[in-house]
């Protein structure tokens, strides 16, 4: 569970939420994670947003430096996700730059794959342990002395070559041993329930009296 503190009673969130990212897929899985808040999660695509600089050392700061911005920005409440891959024969990386792990991109899937698979290739099957990573940050306000902060991990295995059409970014990479597939051979409802995006969205819920 989170060291978060839970939002005092009496407050709660509706209505419109700015989710801080552009990536296409993280929208679409916390839409389908956040169906059963009376709230219409809208992607900063769809405002001129200048997306904050995530020079944070963590997730959790890169996540409130998002949210924080959208927040400024569209002056409603911001949802943000900061998320990664963590590979322990490669002491941690890609982390917080996962989304830009290859030199030259941000948010370029096929790159950031090729890179850890060649980063990886080295590795005996017996060391190739790793975990997603997620926090999703929200924001009342952009000043809110009180940010909501869930997370959620994912243990799994780096596979030698991609498995599976579904999910996005490393997902074809990641090898999930408790149901023999890749992240992305996963069906999505069962991908939501036991993911990191998933166990840092039941925090988030918990935080807001949803469960």
């Amino acid at each position: 569970m989170t060291d978060a503190i839970a939002m005092p009673p009496g407050l709660t969130v509706s209505g419109d939420i700015v989710v801080a990212t552009g990536n296409q897929g993280k929208v679409v899985e916390l839409a389908r994670l956040f169906a059963q808040l009376p709230v219409n999660l809208r992607p900063q695509s769809q405002f001129k947003v200048i997306a904050a600089e995530e020079t944070g050392l963590t997730f959790v700061e890169n996540a409130i430096l998002k949210a924080r911005a959208v927040a400024e920005q569209t002056g409603l409440p911001a949802l943000a996700d900061d998320s990664g891959l963590e590979v322990d024969a490669l002491l941690g990386a890609p982390g917080v730059h996962s989304a830009r792990y290859a030199e030259g991109s941000d948010g370029d899937d096929e790159a950031n794959k090729s890179k850890l698979i060649k980063a990886m290739a080295e590795v005996p099957d017996g060391l190739r342990q790793a975990r997603f990573h997620c926090v999703l940050v929200l924001l009342r306000h952009p000043k809110d002395p009180v940010p909501l902060i869930a997370q959620g991990h994912w243990e799994g295995v780096i596979l030698r070559e991609p498995q599976g059409d579904a999910g996005f970014g490393y997902d074809p990479l990641f090898f999930v041993p408790s149901h023999g597939v890749s992240a992305a051979e996963l069906d999505p409802a069962v991908k939501n329930a036991i993911s990191h995006r998933g166990r840092a969205a039941a925090d988030m819920l918990a935080l807001l009296g949803q469960h």
